[in-house]
């Protein structure tokens, strides 16, 4: 292990991105409100481990691709062997008629913050972009997060104000789901 190392997840890492994504979404005042299992996360970054196809996942291939930076502390019992994680997924811009990159979560522990670990995720996807001529590296920020509005502004992100997100959840998904009638395969 080299501190540091930026590099793709794999499943021994699940549990700790797990733990990390508790981690964030209690800093973000949303704890109750996470589902996440290690199998489901298993399932979106790996696919159909098992054989069949997972519910959400195109022909058993991964979804979702989570990059983590490897920081080995011996001072937690079990030992932490990730300092943050950049879990993201492709989306795709008709107008550019391109790929590109959204990041759904970027985390650095809060002990770790200010060693350029945050810098090194964003900008390894940013590569990514760059490598396969994606059109845009976009995610969101809440309102009142300060911290993570100053540090995308840093790297000279540009803030969408223009733009509102909506969002389907709960049982208002199923309820206009019925709306659909017959679907084609």
């Amino acid at each position: 292990m080299t501190d540091g190392l930026i590099r793709l997840a794999t499943p021994d890492d699940v549990p700790e991105i797990v733990g990390m994504i508790r981690e964030l979404a209690e800093y973000e005042k949303g704890l109750e409100q996470v589902r996440v299992t290690p199998e489901m996360l298993t399932r979106v970054l790996f696919g159909d481990l098992g054989g069949e196809v997972p519910t959400g996942n195109h022909l058993g291939r991964p979804a979702v691709w989570c990059h983590v930076v490897e920081h080995l502390d011996h001072s937690e019992d079990p030992p932490r062997t990730l300092g943050g994680f950049a879990l993201w997924f492709l989306n795709m811009s008709t107008w550019t008629g391109r790929h590109g990159i959204y990041l759904e979560d970027l985390y650095v522990r809060p002990d770790l913050r200010g060693q350029g670990y945050g810098l090194r995720l964003l900008s390894t996807l940013a590569a990514l972009c760059v490598e396969h001529d994606y059109a845009r590296l976009e995610w969101s920020v809440l309102d009142w997060n300060e911290p993570a509005i100053d540090f995308y502004l840093s790297q000279n992100a540009e803030a969408m104000d223009e733009w509102t997100v909506y969002r389907l959840a709960g049982d208002a998904l199923p309820h206009l789901a019925t709306r659909a009638g017959s679907v084609a395969p």
